[in-house]
């Protein structure tokens, strides 16, 4: 009996390391034709959910596969990371496995894309007058919105909704000079497109007397950045636009 249990084990050993092994051949094949396709820097991860995998691989169907890429060039962005979970995807092993080319059907997608700072900042040399160094994106809470109108900010920084605003921070030259810059923007997405309109802008430490109204009028057209994706990879379509910690990021329902 003893041995029948040890047979029993090892046999489930060697079923599980090759369910594991037969994974990972494929997610390494997906991920190879993907990085040719998409025309990536790096492979992308890519990770096929659910056990055991040679149950899904035999009916050719699998409930969910993670996918993710970084250092996308897209568009107006340089550094895009994007991430998505494919769900329902039809795949035979012998494609997968096989050589030619990895051809997935998903039935629903459910993904999001991170615009770095770097990309910010140069998309925002890019358009305004003002060079900005060492950009930094933050959220920011209603806390800070009240102290911003108390250091005095406009009234109506208050009525912003957090959850669509960020607190951007940085250096800018001026005559020779580099004094802070930090600035308060909404965040929109319309149609695809992502818009950084600035509410309140303060050059200088927190000494520095606040800009008059005409320069804060200036500075926040100056400031006010449209960024088009383009055509994001992995079918991610942006339908709601929030910032991280040291990024925006845009996310996606999941869509069929």
């Amino acid at each position: 009996m003893r041995r029948l249990v040890i047979a029993l084990l090892v046999l489930v050993g060697l079923f599980v390391a090759a369910d594991f092994g037969s994974a990972a051949l494929a997610e390494s094949a997906v991920s190879r034709q993907m990085r040719e396709q998409i025309g990536l820097v790096d492979d992308p991860s890519v990770r096929i959910n659910g056990f055991p995998f040679l149950t899904q691989a035999v009916s050719g169907r699998y409930s969910s596969v993670d996918v993710s890429a970084s250092r996308i060039q897209v568009g107006e962005l340089q550094a895009l990371d994007v991430s998505a979970q494919l769900r329902d995807v039809e795949a035979p092993l012998s494609m997968l496995l096989g050589p030619g080319e990895k051809t997935l059907v998903v039935r629903e997608v459910e993904g999001t894309a991170r615009v770095q700072a770097s990309d910010v900042e140069q998309l925002l040399n890019r358009a305004g007058g003002i060079q900005v160094q060492d950009l930094r994106i933050e959220t920011i809470d209603g806390e800070a919105l009240q102290q911003a109108v108390e250091d005095g900010g406009p009234a109506t920084l208050t009525q912003i909704d957090p959850a669509q605003a960020a607190r951007f921070g940085g250096t800018v030259s001026v005559l020779g000079q580099q004094l802070d810059l930090w600035l308060i923007a909404t965040l929109t997405l319309t149609d695809g497109q992502i818009q950084a309109e600035p509410r309140y802008i303060h050059v200088g430490g927190d000494n520095t007397p606040q800009l008059p109204a005409p320069v804060q009028a200036t500075l926040q057209q100056l400031f006010t950045l449209r960024v088009n994706p383009g055509a994001l990879p992995l079918a991610v379509t942006p339908t709601a636009l929030h910032a991280v910690p040291g990024a925006w990021r845009s996310a996606a329902p999941p869509a069929t």
